[in-house]
């Protein structure tokens, strides 16, 4: 992971629904941290300044580093609520690593070599069904994001969970959960249009039948 974040959080003790509307009219975004074997803290962070790392997509999928009360913990962003129609960060939820426990973290897939496979040279349509993906993995093996290579795939296939190739130390959760859940990622086919185009040239095409005399 090349990328490093820093945030300046501050404790806080005054809590509940009022002083949280405080917090927010103050430029400050009310949060919680926790696990790892401590007590959760209630702390309150700078909205400007966390809007800015969330524009990076790397954040969602880091090691973030909580300087607090001086001083530093390691933690990852678990749950963000976002305000359903203003541009306003409500809390934010943050999850203390330890290195030798494992995170379940979601993280983005980037597919690579979409045009230059066989399936879309053919004139397929690739569709996305999956964006990112929940792994779990010690927080030293944590991927800022994980590449499915569509250069192979050919018309009419579906890329699954089992096809992605993984770096060392992370697995899908999904998998975990046994048969049933190897759902698909990515599905080259035919648009529509051009299967009723290709079924009808096939139709011209085909010899009339008839009885011999």
């Amino acid at each position: 992971m090349s990328e490093s974040f820093v945030l300046e959080a501050e404790p806080r003790t005054d809590l509940g629904k009022g002083a949280s509307r405080r917090l927010r009219r103050q430029g400050k975004v009310p949060g919680v941290i926790y696990g790892a074997g401590k007590d959760p803290v209630s702390i309150s962070l700078d909205h400007n300044i966390l809007v800015h790392q969330l524009e990076n997509e790397a954040f969602y999928s880091h090691i973030l580093n909580i300087k607090l009360g001086g001083t530093e913990e390691q933690a990852i962003l678990k749950d963000l609520q976002r305000h359903p129609s203003k541009p306003t960060l409500l809390h934010i939820d943050l999850q203390r690593v330890s290195a030798k426990e494992k995170i379940r973290v979601q993280v983005p897939l980037h597919f690579i070599n979409e045009e230059n496979g066989p399936g879309a040279k053919a004139g397929g349509l690739i569709t996305h069904v999956l964006n990112e993906v929940e792994i779990a993995c010690l927080p030293k093996d944590l991927p800022e994001f994980i590449e499915v290579d569509l250069g192979e795939v050919e018309l009419d296939s579906t890329v699954h969970l089992s096809d992605i190739k993984l770096p060392a130390g992370v697995e899908i959760v999904e998998l975990t959960h046994g048969e049933g859940h190897d759902q698909s990622v990515v599905t080259i086919h035919l648009p529509r249009g051009a299967k009723d185009e290709e079924a009808g040239a096939e139709e011209e095409a085909a010899p009339e039948g008839g009885e011999e005399d």
